[in-house]
């Protein structure tokens, strides 16, 4: 499997923003318009790009659909989306908004019975699965509402579930990496391949530069999600692309 360079763009009221660890007080805004930004990384060698609306990621409604739309009517991007999913109207809202996978995190957690049933109906290829999770007392916690409240499920009981429940589609990211330009966990994602083998993973968080994404490449990850390392200009977009087919060619 060749890992995919993904390229995020996060909005919090129409403008391009980075957390840091998930916290809406330690933003960074960059002056970019999200569409132009986005026809950039096609222009790039982007297939596919991750946006997350993070002010529905807080309050449950998408506030921030119509630029996520006009982005994916441009057609030049295949666009993974979410923040806000709460029922399958908010499903339907981004797949018809032109969004090609439904990003569902909070209500995945917390009513996985219903997320399969999703899945299910729009097709395994149609939804991605957000089990964004931070190690502590020796288990992978799964926070939801933005990060914002801790739920009982664990990575290890709800990722194996979901496998067999026929999901496809796994992003997760290690919360305390996210926006800190530390470093992917490779841990994290050495044992999500061990115990969801054949789910295609999209690893998040932390990435800093090119042998961060050949590490994560190396790992038979299928996707890797470029944010504020990209934003910075850390690396271009063809630098990863060229790293990751060297990792699939060894």
């Amino acid at each position: 499997m060749t890992t995919l360079p993904i390229p995020a763009i996060d909005l919090r009221e129409g403008r391009v923003v980075r957390l840091r660890q998930g916290d809406y007080a330690q933003q960074t805004t960059f002056e970019f318009d999200a569409a132009e930004l986005a026809q950039r990384y096609a222009d790039e060698g982007a297939t596919w790009l991750h946006v997350v609306d993070l002010d529905g990621a807080r309050s449950g409604e998408f506030e921030n659909l119509a630029v996520i739309a006009a982005i994916a009517s441009a057609g030049q991007l295949k666009v993974q989306a979410g923040g806000g999913v709460r029922d399958e109207a908010g499903v339907r809202r981004l797949l018809d908004a032109g969004v090609s996978r439904a990003v569902v995190g909070s209500v995945a957690i917390r009513e996985p019975d219903t997320v399969v049933e999703w899945i299910a109906r729009y097709g395994a290829q149609s939804i991605t699965l957000a089990l964004d999770a931070r190690l502590r007392h020796g288990a992978w916690r799964l926070p939801s509402a933005g990060w914002t409240e801790d739920e009982a499920r664990t990575l290890d009981e709800l990722a194996p579930w979901y496998a067999q429940a026929g999901a496809v589609h796994l992003l997760c990211t290690d919360i305390d990496r996210d926006g800190m330009m530390a470093g992917p966990n490779l841990f994290l994602y050495e044992h999500l391949r061990r115990i969801v083998p054949g789910m295609q993973i999209q690893a998040s968080g932390g990435v800093r530069s090119v042998a961060d994404i050949a590490a994560l490449a190396g790992l038979d990850m299928a996707g890797v999600i470029l944010g504020r390392a990209l934003l910075q200009g850390e690396f271009q977009l063809s630098e990863a692309f060229s790293a990751t087919a060297q990792a699939a060619a060894c």
